[in-house]
């Protein structure tokens, strides 16, 4: 039987079987791939209690923070979160929704699903063009007894403006002085080589069709795919799996209270079992949108999600909010 991924066409239509409701009124939302999944489900499971017919374009973070600023949807999405200035420039209003984890996939001939283990100094090695075969001596170290191959390591990255990306390449600069230098952090950046692939789909499909392949993308491309994804290395020292257990490990670690704008940092929080590259999703509406009726539609869609999803979210191995930053975004959601 054919793997099944996640198609770009099948995240976008987030209207569902919903659109065909008579009464249903729509929304529309664009931006981060990593967060389709959960606005995928939220949509089915929300939209008998709520009315709200949610129709979602999985275009990546940049995409739909530019799409929300020149109001072409009532909502936009990014795994990058806003900064204060251009928030309030932009009459904007920004929350998180989940978190999740963003896991390093590999297509390496012979090495069986979880065996790999990877550090961020040797990611950043992998990425950067310094290892350039699976045997290296770098990665043999990680890997005692693991019999690895010869074969050319083939690194896939995202060609689009991806929040991904931005988390991605700010665990690399946090890990790896020499990447923080020479290539730092962003939802786009040069990349040294590799190829380019649009949305977390799209990595996925290149890593599982290239041997040698390794690229990231948010755990549930991975699961639903059956991707090898690789351990990593902690801030303990230890070489954790990627799934909820180690990703709610590094969400307990979150400093809500000091997050401007609820942009918390979770990459490589401290914990004997945390994940190393965790991120919140955030969701940005206009403060004052030019459809007060479309506007309210949106705040009921994320009411619920937030109040009625934790179900949704864990099913996908998102982790949910705090109930007291769930309720703190509720209390500062703008009338």
């Amino acid at each position: 039987m054919k793997t099944r991924l996640f198609s770009t066409s099948t995240l976008c239509a987030l209207a569902l079987c919903a659109a065909t409701t008579a009464h249903a009124q729509s929304v529309t939302g664009a931006g981060s791939s990593f967060a389709a999944p959960i606005y995928q489900a939220w949509g089915h499971s929300a939209q008998g209690t709520t009315g709200v017919a949610v129709n979602y374009q999985s275009v990546g973070s940049s995409a739909g923070q530019n799409q929300v600023i020149a109001r072409t949807v009532d909502f936009g999405a990014s795994d990058k979160p806003m900064a204060a200035d251009g928030l309030a420039k932009n009459k904007l209003f920004q929350f998180p929704t989940v978190m999740g984890g963003i896991v390093v996939v590999v297509n390496v001939p012979g090495v069986e699903p979880g065996k790999l283990r990877l550090d961020g100094e040797t990611l950043a090695g992998l990425f950067d063009g310094d290892i350039t075969e699976w045997d290296d001596d770098k990665i043999k170290a990680l890997n005692p007894g693991l019999k690895l191959p010869d074969t050319p390591v083939a690194p896939v990255h995202r060609a689009d403006g991806s929040g991904t990306s931005f988390v991605f390449t700010s665990y690399l600069s946090k890990m790896s002085p020499e990447w923080k230098q020479k290539l730092g952090a962003g939802t786009s950046i040069a990349w040294p080589g590799g190829a380019g692939a649009h949305g977390n789909d799209g990595v996925a499909a290149t890593v599982r069709d290239t041997e040698g392949g390794i690229g990231y993308v948010e755990y549930a491309y991975a699961a639903n795919n059956h991707l090898n994804a690789a351990q990593l290395r902690n801030q303990a020292g230890h070489f954790v799996t990627a799934d909820l257990k180690s990703f709610s490990a590094a969400a307990s670690a979150a400093d809500w209270t000091h997050a401007d704008h609820y942009a918390v940092d979770l990459l490589d929080t401290a914990g004997e079992s945390a994940w190393p590259i965790m991120t919140a999703t955030f969701v940005l509406v206009p403060t004052n949108p030019s459809d007060a009726a479309q506007g309210a539609a949106v705040q009921k869609f994320f009411a619920w999600g937030l109040k009625s999803g934790d179900a949704d979210a864990t099913r996908l191995d998102y982790v949910p909010l705090p109930a007291s930053v769930k309720a703190d975004v509720l209390a500062q959601w703008p009338h």
